[in-house]
């Protein structure tokens, strides 16, 4: 019996493989073609449809150099033999099916400059006549794109293809095929038949009943084909099959929620500009198969996606728009892009809801209830809030299958964050936001559910192909209909994301909770990965709330003229931006070149937003006097938060001697640096305290460089093995004592294989924190560079800042979830401690950071935090990151939590003095320092109301009265993320106040006309 099953099933592959397939084209004739190749970037369609002159192309012909635009003609007449039947083109421009989404794609267009639909590896067809008359003339337009396969069979090897200017010219492709077709749909329906039930069949119990019953009628199914008359036999071998097929499923089976998708990554391994076109591309083929497939959903996600289309392929936006509007094309996930999660400050995530969800209430007067991040990296702990903040309340995400340690023990569950919001969250147990209907996934989402003991019973699956676009073909349409009430099987529906959400939620009224992150382990290395990217957006952040603060402040004080538009613009900008392949540090080279450049506008557009609503409020510029603008939440220098005003002199000051031994030590009466003559921190003594901070016999300040070459994924990952051994950085070219007005420093200078280091550590008079700069020249290869602080304190766990707060991470590696956590994310500052005692490490743009605990004979168990400055993969980017760097660190000795919190802004939110005589009184004042404003702008709609976001920052809970420094109605509102009321607010004498939950976050709007 066995041997018989082996047999068949073999016979199944080869006849479908050699004989049912191939005629599904029995006949075809050659369509002419030639081709015009556009110079340097894509033209628009317009100018592609009429430009010549062209030259003649046909199959067997290379064609495509890396990156380039080859627009395609082909035209030809269908054979009058042919009247009657179905007659398609079949456009393969040299695809490769194991590929789809990596390499040649196109947009079809008819002469009139419409489009018909997008061509790809696994959708080569383009519908020319459902009942053909004979003699129609066809012409079709192809914009064909020549995106060279940077991720091949081997992905891991250096290419220089992901650059422009070193990808060369040479042609990528050989033309394949360019035919009129007949399509015979009997025969590929016998197809999608036989596909399904051996697909269905290899899944079954080897001995059970179903299985042999589906060998049975699949065997006598290729008896009834003849193989020299496949098309005239066709209907008798369907015939054969029509009974298994037709077998209901068990009424216990598992429900599958199919919604059609096509994952498309906003720059990856192309370019941004490349993306336009996949949108479209994509669009445009399921618009295509909507009209043709009554019960198939699409749903796409990114807003930014639309905008784009919007702009460059209006011809495709507006089938998009009609289908939005019949319901079936549904915008889901409520965000500007599918952002990194993990690195993005507070208000940007929370601005990836504003801008996603307000151009899909603009654009289709859709709100969506559902976060739609399949492919992000891992989930911080601050997003629960943001998202029921945003008006959301589902999320779903299929990423963390990848996990490489520990499976996660949930598919649908509730997940806590830091504030207590939970949100309803699923993790699709068909483990791929790419799934296609295959048999071996279907039946791998019911074996793999694990709330098979609960009430729950459905799953989700995305279905199309991704991450370079293309989305759901008609045959995974015809799949579906197959398994949607099949014996043996889950049964599987077309499903809106809402729809499935709704239904699980209700069938699953009790379900697990799970607090805190949700890590991924795996892409460890993207929280270091492009260090130029990472810099740019945090800086960028940190201009847009500086920008909204003085914007808003100079509108109201002075009656400056708030830049809506240009902030929304560039908000915009820098969230594309964010998209989980860019931020990360995991795209082409391309792609970072420009995001660096694009980063660096941006800053010059804030800064100069910022300067002139500065000199707004400023004053008398000539007055001989200086004006000091405070940005922070916390005061400074004598000014206060959100502020300006004449700064105040320290009142202490810091003194440099020399270190006996070597080195020198640097004193203010707060605390005691000293630098030996390795450079390196040997002590940081807390005068009030007593104490000292550098663990014995340790040093900090230390630089570690270690050998970096991960099993797999070169720019995403950081394995475990990287710690075996390591370099620490000892050898000093030059260490020299600096000092500058309320100041002192030492710089110290190294050199090491191809690359050196200065540093600059410094101490301010009446600091409490000890400043660290670092300037790298890079030039390492497969190599991590850390920075390492050992610390005499005993923490069995440590705080890191996330968005509107922090988290606890262990220290120890009690478990495998702990020890899986080996290199993690902080945004401003990590923080230690020991009852009575802490200390803080605070960065202006670094993420990647590791803890460990070391025992100390003398002094027992110690603490080292490493922060992860800069790496050297060479996939996809042979040259990541080489050249000059610089960093921002302080070690802030006997910190609270609230010390990190306040140093972590100080940080990030530097000074700005302009000559003036003014006094800058705040928009609104807080009298507690545990709650945080994180916003302060004018409200979106452009009624001149002001918007006050804050949050309590320190864990705890937190009563505030926040006084607003300016005239309103009265009328002061709760609001959501997108600054529509929730509920009143609680007044005191014209003030508002304040009780919050640990960590939780608030949106004040007040009324001021």
């Amino acid at each position: 019996m066995h041997d018989d099953r082996s047999l068949i099933e073999e016979r199944l592959a080869r006849v479908l493989r050699e004989r049912i397939v191939p005629a599904i084209y029995p006949q075809s004739v050659p369509l002419e073609a030639e081709v015009w190749v556009a110079p340097g970037e894509p033209v628009p369609v317009a100018e592609g449809l009429s430009a010549g002159p062209r030259a003649p192309i046909a199959a067997g012909d290379a064609w495509g150099a890396p990156w380039a635009t080859n627009w395609i003609t082909v035209r030809g007449t269908v054979p009058a033999a042919w009247a009657g039947r179905t007659v398609e083109a079949i456009l393969d421009l040299g695809f490769d099916p194991n590929k789809p989404g990596f390499q040649c794609e196109g947009l079809v267009y008819r002469p009139d400059g419409s489009p018909v639909k997008g061509i790809n590896p696994n959708n080569q067809w383009v519908r020319v006549a459902d009942e053909a008359a004979g003699g129609e003339q066809v012409a079709l337009h192809i914009e064909a794109a020549a995106n060279p396969c940077v991720l091949d069979y081997q992905p891991f090897v250096p290419t220089e293809l992901g650059e422009l200017a070193t990808a060369g010219d040479e042609p990528q492709y050989r033309i394949a095929r360019l035919d009129l077709a007949v399509f015979d749909e009997t025969v590929w329906n016998l197809v999608l038949d036989l596909e399904v039930l051996g697909e269905l069949m290899a899944e079954l119990p080897l001995e059970g009943a179903r299985r042999w019953e589906i060998l049975r009628a699949v065997d006598r199914a290729l008896d009834a084909v003849d193989l020299q008359d496949v098309n005239g036999s066709a209907a008798a071998a369907r015939a054969e099959l029509a009974e298994v097929l037709a077998a209901p499923a068990v009424p216990s089976a598992h429900r599958i929620a199919a919604i059609g998708h096509a994952h498309i990554d906003s720059a990856w391994l192309w370019p941004l500009r490349e993306t336009v076109r996949k949108v479209a591309r994509t669009t445009a083929n399921m618009t295509n198969l909507l009209e043709n497939e009554p019960d198939f959903i699409f749903a796409m996600s990114q807003a930014h996606h639309y905008a784009w289309i919007k702009e460059h392929r209006p011809e495709v936006y507006e089938r998009v728009v009609k289908a939005v509007s019949e319901g079936r094309f549904v915008p889901t996930g409520g965000m500007w892009t599918e952002a990194d999660t993990n690195m993005p400050s507070s208000e940007a995530m929370a601005r990836q809801f504003v801008h996603g969800k307000r151009f899909f209430l603009d654009e289709f007067g859709v709100e969506n209830e559902e976060a739609w991040l399949p492919d992000t990296f891992g989930f911080a702990a601050g997003l629960p809030q943001i998202i029921k903040a945003a008006g959301s309340k589902w999320l779903l995400t299929q990423k963390i299958s990848w996990s490489k340690t520990n499976s996660f023990p949930h598919h649908t569950f509730l997940w806590e964050g830091i504030d207590g919001t939970r949100v309803f969250t699923h993790f699709p147990p068909v483990d791929t936001y790419n799934c296609s209907m295959k048999g071996r996934e279907i039946a791998h989402a019911a074996r793999n559910f694990k709330e098979k003991g609960s009430t729950a019973r459905s799953s989700l699956a995305p279905t199309g192909w991704g991450d370079g676009g293309g989305g759901t073909t008609r045959e995974m349409i015809a799949k579906a209909a197959r398994l949607r009430d099949l014996e043996g099987s889950a049964k599987v529906e077309w499903t809106r994301p809402a729809d499935f959400f709704a239904k699980a939620e209700a069938e699953y009224q009790d379900p697990q909770v799970w607090m805190g992150e949700l890590y991924l382990e795996l892409h460890r290395a993207t929280l270091t990965t492009q260090v130029g990217t990472k810099q740019g957006n945090r800086r960028n952040e940190n201009l847009l709330r500086e920008a909204e603060i003085w914007a808003a402040t100079a509108a109201v004080r002075a009656g400056h003229a708030y830049p809506y538009a240009e902030l929304d613009r560039l908000w915009k900008e820098v969230l594309t931006h964010q998209f989980h392949d860019i931020l990360p540090g995991s795209s082409i080279a391309w792609v970072h070149r420009e995001t660096e450049e694009t980063h660096a506008k941006v800053s010059a557009e804030l800064t100069s937003i910022i300067e002139g609503a500065q000199r707004a409020l400023a004053g008398d510029a000539s007055s001989g006097g200086v004006v000091v603008f405070n940005a922070a939440p916390h005061s400074r220098s004598g000014v206060p938060a959100l502020a300006a005003g004449p700064a105040e002199a320290p009142s202490g000051t810091s003194i440099l001697s020399e270190r006996s031994g070597g080195g020198f030590v640097l004193d203010n009466g707060v605390i005691r640096a000293e630098i030996d003559e390795r450079g390196l921190l040997v002590s940081l003594f807390d005068h009030a305290a007593g104490r000292e901070t550098i663990a014995p016999g340790a040093a900090g300040n230390l630089l570690q460089l270690h050998q970096d070459f991960p099993n797999a994924w070169d720019a995403w990952d950081v394995d475990k093995h990287y710690r075996h051994r390591h370099t620490d950085i000892l050898d000093v070219s030059s260490l020299t004592p600096t000092s500058a007005p309320g100041a002192v420093s030492v710089r110290i200078e190294r050199s090491f294989s191809g690359s050196t280091v200065t540093q600059t550590v410094t101490l301010s008079a009446d600091s409490r924190r000890l400043d660290i700069d670092t300037e790298v020249d890079w030039h390492e290869t497969e190599k991590f560079l850390k920075l390492a602080f050992p610390l005499d304190v005993r923490a069995e766990r440590y705080a890191a800042e996330t968005q509107f707060g922090h988290m606890y991470r262990p220290t120890h590696v009690n478990t495998s979830w702990e020890a899986a956590k080996f290199e993690a994310c902080n945004h401003k500052f990590v923080h230690f401690e020991e009852p009575g005692y802490g200390v803080a490490l605070v960065t202006e743009s670094t993420y990647g950071h590791d803890v460990t605990r070391d025992v100390n004979e003398d002094r027992g168990t110690t603490t080292t935090v490493r922060a992860s400055l800069v790496r050297a993969p060479k996939f996809p980017d042979p040259r990541t990151d080489q050249g000059r760097h610089r960093f921002h660190h302080a070690l802030v000795p006997g910190a609270t939590i609230a010390d990190a919190v306040r140093e972590g802004y100080r940080c990030n939110q530097l000074e700005r003095a302009l000559p003036g005589d003014a006094v800058v009184e705040p928009l609104a004042t807080l009298d507690n320092e545990a709650v945080v404003i994180s916003a302060l702008k004018l409200s979106d709609d452009g009624r001149g109301d002001v918007v006050v976001r804050c949050y309590e920052a320190e864990g705890g809970r937190a009563s505030a009265l926040l006084t607003p420094g300016f005239e309103f109605t009265g009328e002061v509102e709760v609001c959501d993320l997108l600054e529509r009321r929730t509920g009143p607010a609680e007044i005191e004498d014209g003030k508002v106040r304040l009780r919050l939950r640990p960590f939780q976050l608030v949106t004040l709007r007040f009324r001021r006309g």
